[in-house]
């Protein structure tokens, strides 16, 4: 077995940052979550990020009051900010670019307060740039400059690490977004990691060419089904998750989870949006 290079934790504490220390000796972080970036298989960082589900214990520390989580799909983003209970939707398309989005955004939020920005972006992501540009949407993503078309703070990271982040209940979980493609990520005692499974070979293609709308729309509901069910018990038996949890904008087509999975709510992606920034709803 080839084993990867321990991760670097980076861990940012008022009076400046630990490093070097190898994961692997480490308990489980404890008051909050780390996002572990990866790029061609290895671990590159490890940036602490305190959430909204355990208390702050360091009174130097402040949290911006407001925040807007920006949830980018293929087919719509759907936007949240602190003290809002409605979501608003904007449509995206192939010919959807960056600047689009900040200027629609801008424009349905006008009657919101917010002090900072989160977004899940459904591409790889790293220190909160995509690295990627996105396979449903146009392009120019890769490169521009959010903090200044938004003239905020902006935190990015993956689409389905964002709802992974939302629904995490604790120990090791792995997230499956059943949408346009399979988005997927591990949650490893309050570590993020973001991962790319669908771009693994399965049968004739990969997993997405199965389990994503591709897939759903050439095989129909009921074969699609048999290969959700059977694609999950390849991850799983693989990945050996103590938590399963499955969303996404097709999850709504299966008749009944998987054996040992969960369907969550596709509104976790903005609680995961909301514990980036250890704000409140």
């Amino acid at each position: 077995m080839v084993r990867s290079p321990p991760a670097l934790l980076v861990l940012r504490t008022p009076r400046g940052s630990i490093r070097g220390r190898n994961l692997s000796r480490r308990r489980p972080c404890e008051g909050g979550f780390a996002v572990c970036n990866y790029s061609s298989g290895r671990a590159i960082n490890l940036v602490l990020l305190k959430t909204q589900i355990n208390r702050v214990t360091e009174s130097s520390q402040k949290t911006p009051a407001n925040v807007l989580v920006v949830d980018v799909g293929g087919h719509n983003i759907k936007l949240l900010a602190t003290g809002q209970t409605e979501p608003r939707k904007l449509a995206t398309g192939p010919k959807f670019t960056p600047g689009k989005m900040v200027n629609g955004v801008k424009e349905l939020t006008q009657d919101w307060k917010y002090d900072v920005v989160s977004i899940g972006f459904p591409a790889p992501v790293r220190q909160d740039r995509p690295v990627e540009e996105p396979f449903n949407l146009g392009r120019g993503w890769v490169g521009f400059d959010y903090r200044e078309a938004f003239g905020r703070p902006v935190k990015m990271i993956n689409d389905a690490a964002m709802q992974a982040l939302g629904c995490y209940q604790g120990r090791k979980m792995l997230f499956l977004g059943l949408g346009t493609g399979l988005g997927s990520s591990l949650v490893v005692e309050g570590i993020v990691v973001p991962t790319e499974l669908c771009r693994l070979p399965y049968k004739k293609a990969t997993f997405e060419d199965y389990v994503g709308t591709r897939g759903l729309e050439r095989l129909g509901k009921k074969k699609w089904r048999r290969c959700v069910e059977d694609v999950v018990a390849r991850l799983v038996a693989a990945l050996e998750p103590e938590d399963v949890a499955l969303g996404g904008g097709n999850v709504k087509y299966l008749k009944e989870a998987p054996p040992a999975c969960r369907i969550v709510d596709n509104n976790n992606a903005f609680i995961g949006g909301f514990r980036l920034w250890d704000a409140k709803p």
